[in-house]
């Protein structure tokens, strides 16, 4: 397929994971990340509104106004273990304590899509169930220093190693914990061309 009615889509992430999922449905589209939004949150007040909020700020801060062709998607992923809010790591230490929080027990991953069009916005989340084995410190230790999972939230990333040994149930959509819940983006690009 090529573009939806004739609009030109773009994604505004720089994650190659986003990059890869979008384009699996066949969809033609551009990448500009360009943003005026800082990303931040409150760790103290955990809220499952938080990633649309961010989603809706990256797309509200795009760089430049949207032409009338023209439909961005934003998103945003964090991940929820009992009352923590994981965002991505910030720095080695951080993805180890992550990991062993993570470890044993079941967490939520939510992630908030936002599309928007010089005449509209629309945004989404979609949550999903996963349950992680107790993750050894060797295999912490191997998965954070070959993978450098700092750039993704609860830092890890289901479809690598860490997720093939250290996974043991899933509830809901796996491309949902991988960043991009694709079946929604489908669904709601449509509707959102409906009007």
């Amino acid at each position: 397929m090529t573009g939806l009615c004739g609009k030109r889509i773009i994604l505004g992430s720089g994650s190659p994971r986003r990059r890869e999922l979008l384009h699996s449905l066949d969809i033609d589209f551009m990448v500009d990340t360009g943003t005026d939004f800082k990303e931040s949150f409150n760790t103290g007040h955990p809220d499952g509104f938080v990633p649309e909020r961010m989603s809706d700020g990256k797309s509200l801060g795009f760089h430049r106004p949207l032409e009338k062709d023209e439909i961005l998607i934003t998103a945003d992923t964090m991940v929820f273990c009992g009352n923590e809010m994981m965002g991505k790591p910030r720095d080695r230490a951080d993805a180890v304590r992550m990991l062993k929080d993570l470890s044993g027990n079941e967490h939520q991953v939510i992630t908030a899509v936002t599309i928007r069009s010089c005449d509209g916005m629309r945004s989404f989340s979609d949550m999903s169930r996963v349950w992680f084995k107790d993750l050894t410190d060797e295999e912490i230790n191997y998965y954070i220093d070959t993978y450098k999972p700092y750039d993704k939230a609860g830092a890890y990333g289901c479809q690598e190693w860490i997720g093939a040994i250290g996974i043991s149930r899933i509830e809901g959509s796996f491309y949902n914990i991988m960043g991009f819940p694709v079946h929604r983006v489908w669904e709601e690009l449509h509707r959102f061309l409906e009007g």
